[in-house]
């Protein structure tokens, strides 16, 4: 019998259970973590994944409930494409017009497809993505959020991509929590001359705190990915797994 391979075990036992969880099931628990946020001076990704019942309708409500709580213009909504299909436009249409930046998540092509439509969109790329460092050359005047893989490779293509977005004219948003990483991201931003408010980082919510505390401290801006919904333990055992 094959061994099992404990790492990831351990890293999931070394989460606090509300990580596991997610802020909650439900809309309102989204909307009462973001708002605890960014009473702090944080911004919010909110990455919802919804039931199964009728995801679209979950997630526009979402929008609307945090545009009603007058947090719209500090939260950011990730919008899943290959999920949502034909509604992920309509989704995101409503969330924009609610206040609320857009994040586009998915598969290239479909998001590509609709990052064309929805030119203020901000576009998640990973960057062991065998077309990641050519895509954000193309997307280095908008906004992009940079998300990283596990392992030597990883890193450096999260390096070179990080060095393309941050030579360009566009806004892009680092997703690490590797303090190596952070450092070469804030070093990379005074090489080319960015003011704060040009580039942010984005980091899970419930995981380097102290660090997200102490970078807001320095002046940067800090992003929190916060999964809620039905959805969100498994999506985040997926991630802290290393498969998404």
């Amino acid at each position: 019998m094959r061994a099992l391979n404990p790492t990831p075990l351990r890293r999931l036992l070394g989460r606090p259970a509300g990580v596991l969880a997610g802020a909650g099931p439900r809309v309102d628990d989204a909307v009462r973590v973001a708002g605890e946020l960014t009473a702090t001076g944080l911004t919010v990704a909110l990455e919802h994944v919804p039931g199964a019942s009728d995801p679209a309708a979950e997630l526009v409500e979402l929008a609307g409930r945090v545009a009603g709580a007058g947090l719209a213009a500090r939260c950011e909504l990730t919008v899943p494409v290959d999920r949502l299909g034909a509604a992920a436009a309509p989704v995101a249409r409503a969330a924009a017009e609610a206040g609320l930046r857009v994040a586009l998540a998915g598969q290239s092509a479909a998001v590509r497809a609709l990052a064309e439509r929805l030119p203020s969109a901000t576009v998640v790329m990973p960057a062991h993505r065998p077309d990641a460092e050519d895509r954000c050359r193309a997307l280095a005047g908008g906004r992009v959020r940079l998300t990283g893989g596990r392992g030597a490779a990883a890193d450096l293509a999260f390096v070179r991509c990080l060095d393309v977005l941050m030579a360009g004219a566009g806004q892009p948003a680092i997703g690490t929590t590797d303090p190596r990483l952070v450092a070469i991201a804030g070093e990379r931003a005074a090489w080319n001359e960015r003011a704060p408010e040009s580039w942010e980082y984005v980091m899970p919510w419930r995981v380097s705190t102290e660090q997200q505390r102490r970078l807001v401290a320095g002046g940067h801006g800090v992003r929190v990915a916060v999964p809620s919904g039905e959805g969100a333990p498994a999506a985040v055992l997926r991630r802290l797994a290393g498969r998404s």
